[in-house]
């Protein structure tokens, strides 16, 4: 649509919103929810105009401060309780049905703030109307039938939103992933003077002392150490192609994914991608119903304005989710790709920088916030496949790659600097120390059948894991020796399980996965797939297995054990615990502290045909299990389009035996410490005083 067009829209709205105030619906509730509304699309104009005045870089600093402060104050956690955002007060106002829809409505408004500060007309406008398309169906109802709107007529008002614009928004989501033209995100990053913390409100991001503590600790670290830590990063990322054996030289494009503050390490970055021939691809983490991908942020992002508005909203597709909107959307995903299928074809992957050591969350499960049916999480797991499909399609699995890193924020509390300085030395240990310890893993590993894994103390777990049959010694492997690549830092073995005869209990007493807290998780296997799973998080059963289904596995009724792998890095289990940090550890780094488990895809996906060898030469062949292998016959079934580490903690450990074929047992771990032969150097940090 033409820019003109857009702009007579924007005028339309505009002029009928300046006038709502002016007619009372006989309702309290009804008039607050259209004022609040109404005032908060009026600053999101407000701040659209004033930007598309001066461009974002001229904007003075006191007016995007003072922006920070309005735009995000009705989700903080003192307001939300009176927020219409929030489903429990919408459901008091309006009753649970409408309410529902009127808090959906509320936090669909509210996606519309970074865009303001994009200039992207077209997704003000669409909000806007959807707006008033709600306040007339109101208007109406209270006029000619002197009663709220009936709650049909509202969701069918939203259904036809999403559908509608699926089109336009996949374009847009694609056009994001591949195209480093759309560039407002890198104009801040390579433009602005990062030594000043200001610059972060100009990303349109909310933003908190945390984040401005993060930007100053950065400017003050010598450049030494900025280069250190991007260049860990980069090299990684390359690394990870050579040695998968994928061509690095056929890309053009990497998306670069962080967290405000960090802007120092992603500059240098950013320019360590351009040596190797690749321009970034810098986007925003989603927050409409559009590309809300739950509480996970993928993008770039700033702070998290209030945690249980994300799980309050994180299933608002439940007013629309049926099989004909997924059909949609997935068409409307697949001619998106095919508009920038060149583009597509020529991107390598992402490279992530994630963070640790923000305040925990654990969520309160509203009855009155929208959860997807039975039915739904189906055709929602069902969409995930055909996405999955789809975006393999033309951005190939088999030729990209990826990297990720993890650093602590200032959050973490006063040792922050120290436990930074730290972080470093973990994602920088010397990766052939670590390749030779655990080649010597790996070599007792190919020697067994199966290993059992047990818990000790109060950990209840008791599991064996079958393993791959070798067919030729001398040329395979079972396990990937995985050093300092695309899962930094260095620090783990790890395999794709045979499913059959995969079988016990997996217990940790604490763990966080996807920055939600889980107390006492237990899940249980059967043939590799989980078969029943329990927490202590609610006083209800039902409550925790419903917590289990929806963010550990991800709506489906049972998930494979993808991954089995054993942690080698001590170092970082040892500043865990020096500084009491370790509940807070991200999966990147938790993962390396212990034997974990992976439940859903391999770690092979939709790459399983593209032979990987260890620096040994061997191959590694445990690519595959029973379920990825149906990607040849029944594609649809192959994948699960997730994978979460859930790791146990060394002091948590009682056992690691790999056993033989004969019933020979070879220990790999005993009360928590490795006493393979070989292997005694990972022990040292156990004991160290001064990590």
């Amino acid at each position: 649509m033409s820019e003109t067009m857009l702009w007579e829209r924007l005028e339309l709205a505009e002029e009928r919103i300046n006038t709502l105030g002016e007619d009372s619906l006989k309702s309290p509730e009804w008039d607050l929810f259209f004022a609040k509304g109404t005032a908060l699309l009026k600053d999101i104009c407000k701040v659209y105009h004033r930007v598309n005045e001066l461009t974002i870089a001229k904007v003075p600093v006191e007016e995007l401060k003072a922006w920070n402060r309005e735009l995000y104050a009705d989700i903080l956690p003192e307001n939300y309780g009176e927020s219409f955002a929030n489903p429990t007060y919408a459901a008091a106002c309006f009753g649970l049905e409408r309410g529902q829809i009127m808090s959906a409505l509320a936090a669909e408004l509210r996606s519309a703030i970074p865009y303001a500060y994009e200039t992207n007309l077209s997704e003000i406008v669409i909000r806007a109307e959807l707006f008033l398309e709600i306040y007339s169906a109101v208007r109406d109802a209270w006029e000619e039938e002197k009663s709220e709107p009936e709650c049909e007529t509202l969701r069918r008002i939203l259904y036809w939103y999403a559908s509608d614009y699926s089109e336009p928004e996949s374009l847009q989501r694609v056009a994001e992933m591949v195209d480093p033209n759309l560039n407002f995100a890198a104009d801040i990053l390579l433009m602005e003077d990062l030594s000043n913390p200001d610059y972060l409100y100009r990303y349109g991001e909310y933003v908190t002392e945390n984040e401005i503590a993060m930007a100053k600790f950065m400017a003050e670290l010598p450049q030494e150490t900025i280069d250190t830590i991007a260049d860990t990063f980069s090299e990684g990322y390359r690394i990870g192609f050579v040695n998968a054996g994928k061509d690095l030289g056929r890309k053009e494009t990497v998306n670069i994914r962080y967290p405000l503050g960090f802007e120092r390490v992603v500059r240098r970055a950013h320019r360590n991608f351009e040596v190797m021939g690749l321009k970034s691809v810098i986007y925003r983490a989603g927050s409409s119903v559009f590309r809300r991908q739950g509480t996970h942020k993928v993008g770039y992002f700033g702070a998290n304005p209030n945690k249980q508005y994300d799980y309050d909203h994180k299933e608002d597709e439940a007013l629309f989710l049926d099989g004909q909107f997924i059909t949609r959307k997935a068409e409307c995903l697949k001619a998106a790709f095919e508009e920038y299928k060149q583009k597509a074809g020529e991107h390598a992957g992402p490279a992530v920088i994630e963070i640790f050591g923000e305040k925990p969350f654990v969520p309160e499960v509203k009855k009155e916030a929208l959860r997807l049916s039975e039915e739904q999480q189906k055709l929602s797991v069902k969409y995930a496949s055909l996405s999955g499909q789809i975006t393999n399609e033309y951005i190939k699995g088999e030729e990209r790659s990826f990297t990720i890193i993890a650093f602590p924020v200032p959050d973490i509390g006063a040792n922050f600097e120290e436990i930074f300085r730290q972080t470093i030395r973990i994602n920088t240990l010397d990766y052939k120390t670590y390749q030779q310890i655990q080649q010597t893993l790996i070599d007792a590993l190919d020697e067994a059948s199966y290993v059992r894994v047990k818990g000790c103390g109060g950990n209840k777990t008791d599991l064996t894991v079958s393993l791959t049959e070798l067919k030729d010694a001398t040329a395979q492997t079972k396990f990937e020796n995985c050093v300092a690549d695309v899962n930094i830092p260095v620090g783990e073995v790890f395999t794709s399980p045979v499913l059959k005869g995969t079988e016990g209990v997996l217990h940790v007493s604490r763990v966080y996965l996807n920055e939600l807290e889980y107390r006492d998780l237990e899940i249980t296997v059967k043939d590799g797939m989980i078969t029943g799973y329990d927490c202590k998080n609610f006083e209800s059963e039902a409550e925790n297995k419903k917590y289990i289904r929806d963010n550990v596995l991800f709506h489906h009724d049972s998930l494979p054990m993808g991954e089995f792998a054993i942690g080698t890095n001590t170092t970082a289990y040892a500043v865990g615990r020096k500084y009491d940090i370790a509940a807070k550890f991200p999966i990147l780094i938790a993962e390396k502290t212990g034997p974990h488990f992976a439940f859903g895809d391999t770690c092979y996906s939709h790459a399983e045909d593209i032979k990987v060898y260890n620096p040994d030469g061997k191959e590694i062949i445990a690519r595959d299990n029973e379920i990825s292998i149906l990607r040849k016959t029944e594609p649809e079934k192959a994948y699960f389009h997730c994978h979460t580490d859930i790791t146990i903690p060394y002091d948590e450990l009682g056992s690691i035996a790999a056993v033989s074929k004969d019933g020979e047992e070879t220990m790999i771990i005993q009360d928590g410490r490795f006493v393979l032969p070989g292997c005694e150097e990972l022990n040292k940090a156990f004991s160290e005083e001064n990590v």
